[in-house]
């Protein structure tokens, strides 16, 4: 593997450098992307109980804001449960940004790598070209360091490939994951709405 390095020539660790933090960005984005952590499967019952029951209070809203990015967007409107539905669908829409601003954390970087990886690598293409004209005399060609200039050229092409694609596919991934999340959470937070003003009306 380091011979590899070495006949990338120093253009490779700029790639390097990307690919290890991408890869660490993506294994922190699965992680914390699970839908059991995002969307509890009955945390929205267990709301509605507390609401029923006439159990609110500071400590469990402060819980309940803690549990997931749900149940930070169910304790905003649990928060304003008495207020008026326009005023209690704003606040739990202000949560929800929060929420989705929080979900789409460090996309922006790995879309960022799976789009600069290419041009990185056509970079150390570059360079290898500049040492294989570079090996060019009079005389004719210096076939090391033509052959060092071939291997800077192809290694930081292929490496740039292939740091690109897997980063593409996460990113992509990734924000299909935040996109179904945040659609699941309004609708969960529309039927919170829907029971709180319904029991309000009867």
């Amino acid at each position: 593997m380091f011979s590899i390095i070495q006949a990338a020539g120093w253009p490779i660790w700029f790639l390097l450098i990307a690919s290890v933090i991408a890869l660490a960005l993506i294994i922190e984005r699965i992680i914390y992307l699970r839908r059991d952590r995002i969307l509890p499967r009955s945390l929205l019952n267990e709301v509605i109980a507390v609401y029923q029951n006439e159990q609110i209070n500071d400590d469990v809203l402060d819980k309940l804001a803690q549990n997931s990015p749900l149940g930070y967007v169910l304790a905003a409107g649990l928060r304003n449960a008495d207020a008026e539905r326009e005023m209690m669908k704003e606040s739990i829409e202000e949560a929800g940004r929060a929420v989705s601003h929080h979900l789409e954390r460090f996309l922006t970087t790995i879309g960022t790598i799976a789009t600069l990886a290419p041009l990185m690598g056509l970079f150390g293409t570059v360079v290898g070209m500049i040492e294989i004209f570079g090996a060019q005399n009079a005389v004719g060609a210096n076939p090391v360091q033509l052959a060092h200039g071939i291997s800077i050229a192809l290694y930081n092409t292929g490496f740039g490939l292939l740091i690109a694609m897997p980063a593409l596919i996460f990113y992509r991934h990734f924000r299909a994951l935040v996109d179904g999340y945040i659609v699941d959470m309004e609708q969960q937070a529309v039927k919170f709405i829907d029971i709180v003003h319904g029991k309000r009306k009867s």
